[in-house]
């Protein structure tokens, strides 16, 4: 099995014609997931990409059976994207667009509150289910189909990562950018928990990085629920406190945030910890062999 995305996922991309809704929407496509719909207002009733295009995230449900979208709305109209699908009930939203608003995504995680969907991001790579579905602006060549959870707030140490897993034939059953900002849609804990109910997934690897404290949250919830077997490396050892190191929410504003604490609290956990992203590979290798 997979979380999230899978075979039975019908994809509808806003912001399809933009220059990077078109590109990465023509590589899922490519890849074999089924875009079912774009939405970009004033555009309606005309076709991207082969794809039909419509004015609104509701009229593209209504229409195609849209069950799960892809933001790629310019940072200034993002939230509002967000808003319109949350708002439309879809149930799974993922948003790839970089540099919204804190104050925006203050107001979507309120809507939130009570309602079913689930947001992906923003700032993050998507989320894929290898051979099954791709939700997302990774490459796609580098996944294999398998049994490894993958939950990261890096986009680029998870393609790192993914390539080492791939290389020794370890596969994934689900790959989740989870994304870089303060307030992500989702935190560790919430992909954790669908990872530790997915009877397919034996084993999962978590990539954190300094700032805030998704990461002793995620130890909190393994020491109390998780009972597969998890690999982490934390991001940031050598980070200064104060300055924001690439990612909005990467930086060290108080002493959990720091990547000693994080690692700490993910060790007294029972976690596999990696001080170094080349041996997340060979550390989960070894303790599937265990298992």
């Amino acid at each position: 099995m997979s979380i999230l995305i899978d075979e039975s996922t019908r994809l509808l991309v806003q912001g399809i014609t933009g220059s990077e809704g078109s590109f990465h929407t023509q590589r899922c496509i490519e890849y074999g997931t089924r875009v079912v719909a774009g939405v970009t207002p004033g555009k309606g009733g005309t076709q991207h990409l082969g794809v039909p295009v419509f004015n609104s995230v509701e009229q593209a449900m209504a229409e195609t059976g849209a069950n799960a979208s892809l933001v790629f709305v310019p940072p200034a109209f993002a939230a509002d994207g967000i808003l319109e699908a949350i708002d439309a009930g879809l149930p799974l939203v993922v948003c790839i667009t970089e540099g919204i608003p804190v104050l925006d995504m203050v107001k979507v995680h309120r809507y939130l509150e009570g309602r079913p969907t689930r947001l992906i991001g923003p700032n993050c790579p998507g989320v894929i289910s290898p051979g099954r579905c791709k939700a997302g602006i990774m490459v796609g060549d580098i996944h294999l189909r398998g049994d490894v959870g993958v939950v990261s707030r890096s986009g680029t140490l998870t393609y790192d990562v993914v390539s080492q897993l791939t290389g020794l034939g370890i596969g994934q059953s689900t790959c989740v950018g989870i994304g870089g900002d303060a307030l992500p849609g989702s935190t560790f804990v919430d992909i954790l928990r669908m990872f530790q109910d997915d009877p397919e997934t034996r084993a999962v690897v978590l990539i954190g990085e300094i700032g805030g404290m998704m990461e002793q949250e995620a130890a909190e919830f393994m020491k109390a629920e998780m009972k597969k077997p998890v690999v982490a490396f934390v991001a940031g050892s050598t980070a200064p406190p104060g300055k924001r190191m690439g990612h909005a929410g990467a930086i060290i504003t108080g002493t959990a945030g720091k990547a000693s604490e994080k690692i700490r609290a993910l060790a007294q956990a029972g976690v596999t910890i990696c001080s170094h992203p080349a041996e997340v590979g060979l550390a989960t290798r070894r303790v599937l062999e265990t298992i």
